[in-house]
């Protein structure tokens, strides 16, 4: 370990969660390999308790030095303050125990406590900001301007973000389209750009004897067209929507089925699909481990996935995109999202839409069918955007950057 750093990485989200699972924990584990000595802080939801155990074995195995602390979500806003608090205390204590060589901070809210330690301890700090966190919360609905109150909050991240940006010894961005952003923001920031990546390992295409095996396992006919939705909905992802558009695919495709592969119940899908006329027999809804979602993917013929456009997206990057790309599925989404319809028109493996209508929808459906994609052009290109072992390479670059006091030089690009 001596020719690696000493991180301290601060989450708000657990390792527990899902994200964490997909894509905290696989980037420590490889950096854990390259040499770096590595503190993880997180904040880990009481109902996720089930995957604690699962979570401190691959801690323990990767030589990672976990800290869990217990996530609380009432009342709001003055909870998060108290977690937060209770970050900056755990972060100060293992400093004093034994001092790191940077802090690490997966976006905002430990941001704060990362510039904290920049400010009393000169501890090189990255910002790795995930996207434009408070405008997220507004545009998703969150945060009621207003209401005076999330005005004041949301006042503050932004002023907190800009010292964030401008205080950092690195800053990495999800996406290329956040950078102008940035720049109008804290202008003269260097940034490095890292996408979510995907486990090019795991997400391997499937041959036809598998693809075949999936569709029996889930009792899908052969012969039917298979759209799959991967991950959980949360606040962005457009439900009805998607539903609309397998209703047109439906209509196109008697007997189309459409693939659900989420943690979330599928209760609100099928209440959703009931109200557009979808039977229940035409969703599988199924939830999956990591290792099991290349299985279940395995049975269907794109990905589709609508995400509401908003101002603050252009910093996102969906994690299934890459999921998906690498499974050689082709993907029917909509743009105005990060980089994606740069990548899918890159690789050509994809259809962007703006409009959610139905005219709209069976336009995309029938140019997707016809799409015809090169499929070394295809491989590369997720093999550029989205490849774990270059993002851990990117990180490591960074780190060794940082640890050499080295700031903001040299920033590296994917494209």
């Amino acid at each position: 370990m001596a020719n690696g750093s000493r991180v301290l990485y601060l989450s708000y989200d657990g390792m527990t969660d899902p994200l964490g699972r997909s894509q905290v924990l696989p980037y420590l584990v490889e950096l854990s390999a390259m040499g770096h000595d590595i503190t993880v802080v997180s904040f880990e939801k009481p109902h996720r308790r089930s995957a604690m155990d699962h979570v401190r074995a691959i801690c323990a195995e990767a030589g990672l030095h976990w800290n869990p602390q217990t996530y609380t979500k009432h009342p709001p806003i003055l909870s998060t303050w108290l977690d937060i608090a209770r970050m900056n205390a755990v972060a100060e204590h293992l400093h004093a125990e034994r001092p790191f060589d940077l802090v690490h901070c997966r976006s905002d809210l430990p941001a704060l406590a990362g510039l904290r330690l920049k400010r009393r301890h000169g501890l090189p700090f990255l910002f790795d900001m995930r996207g434009f966190w408070a405008d997220e919360r507004v545009d998703g609905g969150l945060w009621n301007l207003r209401n005076p109150l999330y005005r004041a909050v949301h006042a503050y991240f932004k002023r907190q973000e800009r010292a964030f940006m401008r205080d950092a010894d690195a800053v990495v961005s999800l996406t290329h389209a956040a950078e102008a952003p940035i720049a109008s923001e804290a202008p003269g920031i260097a940034v490095d750009v890292i996408p979510c990546c995907a486990d090019l390992a795991l997400f391997t295409p499937p041959t036809a004897q598998e693809r075949s095996a999936a569709r029996a396992s889930l009792g899908i006919p052969q012969e039917v067209r298979v759209p799959v939705y991967l991950g959980s909905m949360g606040t962005w992802y457009m439900l009805g929507e998607m539903l609309d558009a397998f209703a047109v695919q439906r209509a196109r495709s008697p007997g189309a089925t459409m693939l659900w592969v989420t943690p979330d119940s599928p209760d609100l899908i099928h209440a959703e699909a009931s109200r557009r006329g979808l039977q229940p027999g035409s969703l599988v809804i199924r939830s999956a481990t990591r290792n099991e979602v290349r299985g279940l993917l395995a049975a269907a013929d794109y990905g589709l996935f609508f995400i509401k456009p908003a101002p603050s997206k252009v910093a996102s990057s969906p994690v299934k995109l890459g999921e998906l790309l690498a499974m050689d599925l082709p993907v029917l989404t909509n743009g105005g999202i990060g980089d994606v319809e740069a990548i899918l028109r890159e690789s050509g493996a994809g259809v962007t839409i703006d409009r959610f209508d139905p005219a709209t929808y069976a336009n995309a459906l029938e140019r997707l069918e016809g799409l015809r994609p090169d499929p070394v052009q295809a491989a590369d290109t997720t093999r550029r955007w989205f490849d774990l072992d270059e993002g851990v390479r990117r990180y490591d670059a960074i780190y060794r950057r940082v640890s050499l006091g080295n700031r903001r030089i040299a920033p590296l690009d994917i494209r």
